[in-house]
């Protein structure tokens, strides 16, 4: 009985530090995201540096993603302060909302890092690079997070470790319901 107990607790740990880790790293996963969500509106829409990162890393993206990721941290901030804190890694009401730009603009700024090398590589733009295309704004994110905040050595691992998983799942399932037209 002793023995199914330390599993059961063991098992409610993990799951917990799990979700607290993804919730830590909301910001990023959203500035990761950003780029798609505003490219229809005709801001900003120049290449940042055609010859070495395409035609798809636009000035747009960099401040959509920034602005995604101060967002989605000043939205934890208030919830934190608002008494939700069973997910919180940190004290929100400690950080500024400069740890929510440095997710962003380090999201954003790990996927320009891949795609620079994506072209040294010569893989044509749009052309997927499989684990890299998944884990370039994950580490960006970690390190530029490191100027305010250094997050403990397991968060950083669960994120890396589950978010290129994470990524690959939602791309099936957009596969499957018709949005993606590639699995991954």
């Amino acid at each position: 009985k002793g023995y199914f107990l330390k599993i059961y607790y063991f098992l409610n740990c993990m799951i917990e530090l799990i979700l607290k880790s993804l919730y830590f790293f909301l910001p990023a996963y959203f500035a990761n995201m950003a780029p798609v969500f505003v490219k229809k509106i005709p801001f900003l829409d120049r290449p940042i540096w055609t010859k070495k990162l395409g035609t798809h890393k636009t000035w747009r993206g960099v401040v959509s993603a920034v602005v995604f990721g101060g967002f989605v941290f000043w939205l934890q901030k208030v919830a934190y302060v608002a008494g939700f804190r069973s997910l919180a890694v940190i004290d929100y009401s400690d950080f500024s909302i400069v740890l929510g730009l440095l997710l962003g603009f380090g999201a954003i700024f790990g996927d320009a890092v891949k795609s620079y090398y994506k072209r040294i590589a010569e893989i044509k733009e749009g052309n997927p690079w499989p684990v890299f295309d998944q884990i370039d704004f994950v580490v960006g994110g970690l390190v530029f997070s490191w100027f305010v905040y250094v997050p403990q050595a397991e968060v950083a691992l669960i994120v890396l470790v589950l978010s290129p998983l994470l990524h690959f799942l939602i791309n099936y399932c957009g596969y499957l319901l018709g949005i993606r037209k590639v699995k991954y």
